[in-house]
C-alpha cells in the first residue's frame, strides 16, 4: 500500500524571482563600485554577483520542474530537477572563481592604482547588505520547505557576502596603507574560496541524484514508529528510504501472521501510513505484506534501520 502525500507543496518560485532582482541590484551597484575604483577585488565581487543571477534563473526553472505533480513518463514526480540546480550553481561558481582567479594573477602582475575608494566601498557595503537579507530569507525557507535549491541559492548568496567582506577589508587596507598588491591578492583568496564553495554544492547535488537514504534523525525517528507497532505477531525488515529533492521515499516488509485476514492486515498498513504521515508529512510509505511462518519471508534484504532498532 502506499501512502500519499498530505499536502500539496507551496509555489517557491516567489523566492527565485527575489533571488534574480537581487542579483540585478547587486550587479548594478558592485560593477558601478569596480568602474569608480577600478579594483579588481570589487570586480571579482561582481563577477560573483553575475553568477548568482544566472543561478537565480536556473533555480527558476528547476523550482518550476519539481514542482510538476506525478504524470506518464515520471511515476514519482520530478523532484530531482533541484538536484541539477544545485549542481549548475556549483558549476558556475568554478566559473567565476576561475575568472577571479586569471584576473586576479594579472593584476598581481600589473598593479593598478585605485580610484574613489570610499564611494566604492559604500556603494558595495549596501550591495552586501541587500545580499545578506535575502541569503537569510532563502536559507530559512530552504530549511521550511527542504529544498534544497533554495538552501544552495542562500549559501550562494552568504558566500558572495563573506567575499564582498574580504574585498571591503582588502581594499580599505590598499586605501590606508597605499600597498596595491594587496588588492588582486584579497581576490585571488577570494577566488580559491569561492572553488571551495561550487565543488561543496557539486559534491551534495551528485550525492543527491545517487539516491542517498534520510539523515540518520529520520531513520532514528522511522525506528521509534516502527517500535510502537511491533510486537509478537508484529515485524518490520528491509526498510529502506531514499530523498528526492523534498520528497522521501520509504518502503518495508511488514510480517504478520498468516492466518491474519485481508481486512486486519489492511488495517494494520493503514494505521501504520497515518502515523508516518503525521513525522513525514512529505514522505511517500510503501509497505510490502508477507505472512511471518513464511520462512522467505526472512530472507536477506538490506535494511537501514540495522544500525538503529536492531530489526532483522
Amino acid at each position: 500500500m502506499q501512502l500519499e502525500p498530505k499536502k500539496t507543496r507551496e509555489d517557491l518560485t516567489r523566492f527565485a524571482w527575489l533571488s534574480i532582482v537581487t542579483a540585478v541590484a547587486t550587479i548594478t551597484l558592485k560593477a558601478g563600485s569596480y568602474l569608480l575604483t577600478g579594483s579588481v577585488g570589487l570586480l571579482s565581487d561582481a563577477a560573483e554577483s553575475t553568477v548568482n543571477l544566472v543561478a537565480a534563473v536556473v533555480a527558476l526553472v528547476a523550482l518550476r520542474v519539481a514542482a510538476q505533480p506525478p504524470a506518464e513518463g515520471h511515476h514519482f514526480g520530478r523532484t530531482k530537477a533541484e538536484y541539477l540546480s544545485a549542481a549548475v550553481e556549483g558549476i558556475m561558481i568554478f566559473v567565476a572563481a576561475a575568472f577571479i582567479v586569471f584576473a586576479a594573477i594579472g593584476r598581481i602582475m600589473n598593479p593598478h592604482e585605485l580610484e574613489s575608494v570610499g564611494v566604492g566601498l559604500a556603494i558595495s557595503v549596501v550591495a552586501s547588505i541587500l545580499n545578506g537579507g535575502v541569503a537569510f530569507i532563502l536559507l530559512r525557507a530552504g530549511r521550511k520547505y527542504n529544498s534544497i535549491t533554495l538552501s544552495a541559492d542562500g549559501k550562494h548568496l552568504l558566500t558572495d557576502v563573506w567575499t564582498s567582506v574580504g574585498v571591503l577589508i582588502g581594499v580599505g587596507l590598499v586605501a590606508v596603507s597605499g600597498w596595491i598588491v594587496l588588492d588582486p591578492i584579497v581576490a585571488l583568496l577570494v577566488g580559491l574560496n569561492i572553488i571551495w564553495t561550487g565543488w561543496h554544492l557539486v559534491s551534495e547535488s551528485l550525492d543527491g541524484l545517487m539516491d542517498h537514504a534520510m539523515s540518520k534523525e529520520d531513520l532514528e525517528k522511522i525506528a521509534g514508529i516502527l517500535a510502537e507497532f511491533k510486537s509478537e505477531e508484529v515485524h518490520f525488515h528491509a526498510v529502506r528510504t531514499r530523498v528526492a529533492g523534498h520528497l522521501a521515499f520509504i518502503d518495508m516488509h511488514c510480517l504478520v501472521p498468516g492466518t491474519w485476514s485481508v481486512q486486519q492486515g489492511h488495517d494494520l498498513i493503514h494505521n501504520v501510513e497515518s502515523r508516518f504521515g503525521q513525522d513525514f508529512p512529505d514522505a511517500e510509505v510503501l509497505v510490502h505484506m508477507e505472512p511471518l511462518e513464511d520462512p522467505r519471508s526472512h530472507e536477506g534484504f538490506f535494511d537501514s534501520l540495522s544500525n538503529h532498532n536492531g530489526n532483522n
